[in-house]
């Protein structure tokens, strides 16, 4: 079974994506975090195969999280998908260019979510 790690420092918003999965009936367990730092705790601890992350986090935002995990050899295949209420195309451009696999704009639609999972082939 594949684990997702969903990494947002709102709890509705890990709820929310967590049911999304469970709609799509896609099998996998998943591990939270709140914040970049507990990612990389997260990431350090176990077999991770997608990350779902927020930009805007307390401690260290998804951006920094994103480049420092892209910075390891390790992780230079894992998927990781930006899921956040930036929306400008700037935004998307630098996530893209700091290594995201894929950008979600909140709120998610179903029907994107499963567009982007499904061309990781999780």
């Amino acid at each position: 079974m594949k684990t997702v790690l969903v990494v947002d420092d709102s709890r509705i918003m890990r709820n929310i994506v967590k049911n999304t999965f469970a709609l799509m009936k896609i099998p996998c367990q998943f591990v939270e975090a709140a914040n970049g730092q507990d990612a990389l705790l997260q990431l350090q601890n176990q077999k991770i195969d997608l990350v779902l992350l927020d930009w805007n986090m307390p401690q260290l935002s998804g951006l920094d999280f994103l480049k420092h995990v892209r910075s390891q050899v390790e992780y230079a295949k894992l998927p990781i998908i930006m899921v956040t209420s930036e929306a400008a195309r700037y935004n998307v451009i630098e996530a893209l260019k700091a290594g995201a696999t894929d950008y979600i704009v909140k709120p998610v639609s179903e029907k994107s979510f499963r567009d982007k999972i499904q061309r990781i082939s999780l």
